[in-house]
């Protein structure tokens, strides 16, 4: 690895190399045919790739840097980890990258790592494993800074092969992926497909979508964003977690996106926050307009944050 890139690029090519690997896991396990699924909470499954890929991640990550902070979603896990899970390469058109000097010289301390192993669990549970992906977010002090959402299943079609690996960092630049504007005359959004209530269904309707689009995980919906198939993603519930945004808000701001919560908030990632969003998602591409969805949310769905 060139130690003469800075610490954030560093940090972000190791994860898109720590990605590949997990997903490599990833479709291992499902090959195999037994995801060993255990139930955390109340629609909430962990299987076997989740374990796994953090553990590839998190023991990645940690040997190259470790003084920065990393929260996985799975926990702590204390399983022996085989020395092929144990990534030390690193991307190079990321360590090449120029970072303006706001975020060269970083103290480690300011830097909080999330990962989600395995985005989607519940869909790649059922065989929806397009919906899967894998996320890994970095922020400094309180904002999401670089981000890596890696898809296990995508398959390329100039040579067959499975995976792809989407990054961004704000301010500097992404990769992995072509920004596709989305169509103009219609309105589509993106919800989830497996934990919908009222008051999520009630965001939606409050916005007269033209079609809604329901898959899982986060990392997911954002990317239907960058590639033009959806226009906003819209979740009135506190059901997310930092692991699930933190990556895909750095790459949608990286392209001109938003992120935020219901009252148009972004949220912080610092090491010290809480997990959940308490206030919802709502995202947009870089041509949408974002304020538009925040006032067309009645106060009444808002206000469901606050009970």
């Amino acid at each position: 690895m060139a130690q003469s890139a800075s610490l954030l690029t560093r940090i972000v090519a190791s994860s898109v190399t720590a990605t590949v690997r997990a997903g490599k896991i990833i479709r291992d396990i499902m090959a195999y045919g037994n995801l060993h699924i255990i139930e955390k909470g109340n629609n909430d499954l962990q299987t076997e790739a989740d374990r796994c890929a953090q553990m590839c991640i998190i023991a990645s990550l940690s040997q190259q840097f470790p003084n920065v902070t990393i929260i996985g979603e799975e926990g702590p896990l204390n399983y022996e980890i085989p020395s092929d899970w144990i990534v030390t390469d690193a991307d190079q058109e990321v360590l090449e990258l120029q970072l303006p000097t706001r975020l060269i010289n970083i103290d480690p301390k300011d830097v909080c790592i999330w990962v989600d192993p395995l985005d989607g669990t519940s869909e790649y549970a059922k065989g929806l494993v397009e919906h899967v992906t894998v996320l890994v977010g970095v922020a400094i002090g309180h904002r999401a800074i670089g981000g890596v959402i890696h898809q296990p299943y995508y398959r390329n079609i100039e040579n067959g092969t499975l995976g792809r690996t989407l990054w961004g960092i704000n301010g500097v630049g992404f990769g992995g992926f072509a920004l596709i504007p989305p169509m103009a005359e219609r309105r589509i959004i993106t919800t989830t497909c497996s934990h919908s209530d009222s008051n999520v269904e009630a965001a939606i309707n409050a916005l007269c979508p033209d079609e809604v689009i329901r898959v899982g995980g986060a990392g997911y919906k954002v990317i239907l964003l960058l590639e033009g198939r959806a226009h906003a993603y819209v979740f009135a519930s506190k059901g997310s977690k930092k692991w699930d945004t933190c990556a895909p808000e750095a790459v949608l701001y990286a392209v001109g996106g938003k992120l935020t919560d219901f009252y148009g908030q972004r949220y912080s990632y610092n090491a010290e926050t809480t997990y959940s969003n308490e206030r919802g998602v709502l995202a947009t591409g870089p041509v949408r307009s974002h304020q538009w969805y925040l006032d067309h949310i009645p106060y009444e769905i808002k206000q469901k944050f606050q009970e």
